[in-house]
């Protein structure tokens, strides 16, 4: 096992999910409240986890796939009627961004979207907050050491608190919780930490650090993504995916770019419900192509990584582990864009893309991506 301070405190290693009630003790949480979703709940594996405390937990499984402020103010209101003193998010980003929102609520007065970085909310969080153990079941958003908690919020935008506030006390990083995990899941969470690792190197902020853990995440997730989905028992590459996801969040902390811009409002459309790491690995190819002419010899760098271009070693990757051919696969239709690109100009990671893109040259991207 290992303990690393980079940002938060992280816990890795195989069985350290068993150290949950010495972690709870150590912040002095007595009745947590176990932010989770149905799916794991019926794996049995918050049972497992409930039992491994002194005490039984309060669990809220009302999670959705896509978190909305109306699923966090139902769990804050269980969290404040059940006498709770801290937050264990358990599950992938979707519970971990859940429980994150409700800890802001345990010192915050609502509604959500005053706290959005779009609205100027960075400057309205402080740390009066409860504690919280992030416990991620998936390799994939890197939430348990990310700044954000990414929210539907009751106008209907999928929008990203943050703020360093938001770093849960401790990531719990247990690769054993992920050796289940089916192969379209595994793929789909894969990407979304691959594609993290690849927009925050394409970002185009000066930081040396985040480059380089980026890259490492990357080789370790494009060595191991297709091990993961053909064997998941296979340690080393469900090690590597867990790491990948880690490294992706600890370094985006430097910006993410168009495909984040676009995915969060993708995200938002409620008939839909689409899965944030397919949209990432869908529309990756086609915003690696936008960004050549900006990246400069960062695209040589990743054609070497490769050995081939970019966004054709992405599409080949896609491609054979099971991801949609592209968004019409998966229901968006031509009607939908127009609003989608207009969206994207106002989410937080337009701002950190290396190239400037307009409503115009969003709605093309979509387009390719099609």
């Amino acid at each position: 096992m290992s303990t690393i301070s980079y940002l938060t405190r992280i816990e890795f290693g195989e069985g350290q999910a068993a150290r949950l009630p010495e972690f709870l003790a150590a912040l002095g949480v007595r009745k947590p409240l176990i932010a989770t979703d149905k799916g794991l709940v019926a794996t049995g594996l918050v049972g497992r986890i409930a039992a491994m405390l002194a005490s039984p937990p309060v669990v809220f499984d009302g999670t959705p796939a896509n978190p909305t402020e109306e699923a966090v103010i139902a769990a804050h209101g269980v969290y404040v009627e059940q006498g709770c003193d801290g937050i264990v998010g358990l599950g992938g980003g979707s519970a971990l961004d859940l429980a994150k929102a409700v800890r802001l609520l345990t010192g915050h007065e609502g509604p959500l979207s005053q706290y959005t970085l779009v609205a100027g909310g960075l400057s309205h969080i402080h740390g009066r907050i409860c504690p919280m153990i992030a416990v991620p079941t998936t390799a994939g958003t890197g939430s348990e050491v990310g700044r954000a908690a990414v929210i539907i919020t009751a106008e209907g935008r999928k929008l990203g608190i943050i703020s360093p506030h938001m770093l849960p006390s401790i990531a719990v990083c247990d690769p054993e919780l992920t050796y289940g995990l089916p192969p379209g899941l595994t793929a789909a969470t894969g990407m979304d930490a691959i594609s993290h690792c690849l927009e925050t190197f394409m970002a185009p902020a000066f930081n040396p650090p985040a480059d380089a853990i980026a890259m490492d995440g990357l080789a370790r997730g494009w060595r191991s993504l297709l091990k993961a989905v053909r064997d998941g028992s296979d340690k080393a590459a469900r090690n590597d995916m867990m790491v990948c996801a880690l490294e992706g969040a600890m370094a985006f902390q430097k910006g993410l770019g168009a495909v984040h811009a676009l995915t969060h409002p993708l995200g938002a459309i409620r008939q839909l419900n689409l899965h944030h790491g397919t949209l990432n690995a869908v529309l990756m190819p086609a915003v690696l192509r936008f960004n050549r002419q900006a990246i400069g010899d960062k695209w040589d760098r990743l054609t070497a990584f490769f050995g081939q271009a970019p966004d054709a070693a992405v599409g080949e990757l896609n491609a054979a582990i099971g991801m949609p051919k592209g968004l019409g696969a998966m229901g968006v239709t031509d009607e939908m864009l127009d609003h989608v690109s207009q969206d994207a100009l106002k989410d937080h990671c337009h701002a950190t893309n290396p190239r400037v893109a307009s409503a115009a040259d969003y709605r093309q991207i979509l387009r390719d991506a099609f």
